[in-house]
């Protein structure tokens, strides 16, 4: 039998079994009829020659990938076990989260690059047309005089520690809303996704530019460079999330667009999963660092600190390649 075949005959028992996955995990084990949980032990064992089939055959990578998820869902449902322990949630923030995203390699580009984009026209947007800050620049930033912004810093005057500890909550909760934002909207094929990330970069640019425009460029990326670096490619990454949701409703390769859809979205809620920990990272030091301007911490000191952190944080996200070993738990998206 070839492959278009025996998937097209074998499609209606992986459909059954994912109907009643779906409802024995939304419900419970207990809410299946007998005859149910009865089918659903027999499907289970018949998806699981279905993949072996497929497996030995040398078949379709995303086949595979479907019938090994609905094969796991099934032992997890019929054979609970404990609960994730700590050492599975570390093994995937520190293998699993670098492999998933060497994998995801293109999608994370895309994303980064709508968001240099962004930060590109914001920057020559103000450049060219002051006058179009009330659109541009972030409204708390709106009248706020640089330079009398950094001469209060310097002298004691600007914010208290109450008022930066709200501020730092404030931008570190938001920055996470927009995460999630460019995550969910994936769903609208990634026009939302592209647009959430372009306009975040855009008021970023926009900003760089007031700052840069009245000399005070250095302090400016001294401020944001810190906590910046780790939670900017945290917010990338969402996108890259949002972006292999839309992948599964443009190019379900052959599967069934809610097959592909519910096969994309387990890899992208786990790569939005694994930016939790650069979050985390990023609101620490926006907290401390990011808040200690001159001349109590220097521009080069806090610039350093950054770049310190960027290699650290890019070291860690590219571990997997430095390893070599990407390979051996998921199968690159290139190659299927």
């Amino acid at each position: 039998m070839e492959m278009p075949e025996f998937i097209e005959a074998r499609r209606p028992r992986w459909q059954q079994l994912e109907s009643l996955l779906d409802k024995a995990e939304g419900s419970g084990l207990r809410s299946l009829q007998l005859e149910e949980a009865r089918t659903l032990g027999k499907l289970y064992r018949a998806v699981s020659s279905d993949l072996l089939w497929v497996r030995a055959r040398s078949g379709s990578a995303d086949v595979s990938e479907y019938l090994n998820d609905l094969v796991g869902r099934a032992y997890a449902v019929t054979y609970p076990g404990q609960r994730p322990r700590f050492s599975d949630v570390w093994g995937f923030v520190a293998r699993g989260f670098p492999a998933l995203l060497r994998q995801e390699w293109r999608v994370f580009a895309a994303s980064a690059l709508l968001f240099l984009a962004g930060v590109g026209f914001g920057y020559l947007g103000m450049l060219v047309d002051p006058d179009a800050a009330p659109y541009l620049v972030p409204a708390e930033h709106l009248s706020l005089d640089p330079v009398q912004r950094a001469a209060d810093e310097a002298s004691g005057e600007g914010m208290s520690v109450e008022q930066q500890a709200a501020f730092s909550s404030f931008l570190f909760t938001h920055n996470i809303e927009v995460a999630f934002l460019a995550f969910a909207l994936g769903i609208t094929v990634g026009v939302g996704t592209a647009l959430m990330l372009f306009i975040n970069g855009l008021m970023l640019g926009a900003l760089a530019q007031v700052y840069t425009v009245k000399g005070m460029a250095g302090w400016f990326w001294a401020w944001i460079l810190p906590h910046g670096i780790p939670e900017i490619t945290a917010i990338c990454i969402a996108g890259a999330a949002g972006f292999v949701i839309a992948r599964g409703q443009v190019a379900p390769r052959g599967l069934p667009r809610g097959m592909a859809l519910r096969q994309e979205a387990v890899r992208a809620v786990k790569l939005l999963f694994g930016t939790l920990a650069l979050f985390v990272l990023a609101g620490f030091i926006e907290g401390t660092i990011s808040q200690i301007h001159p001349p109590k911490l220097s521009v080069a000191f806090k610039v350093s600190f950054a770049l310190t952190v960027g290699v650290g944080v890019y070291a860690y996200l590219g571990s997997d390649w430095l390893r070599g070993a990407g390979n051996k738990d998921l199968t690159p998206h290139g190659q299927r």
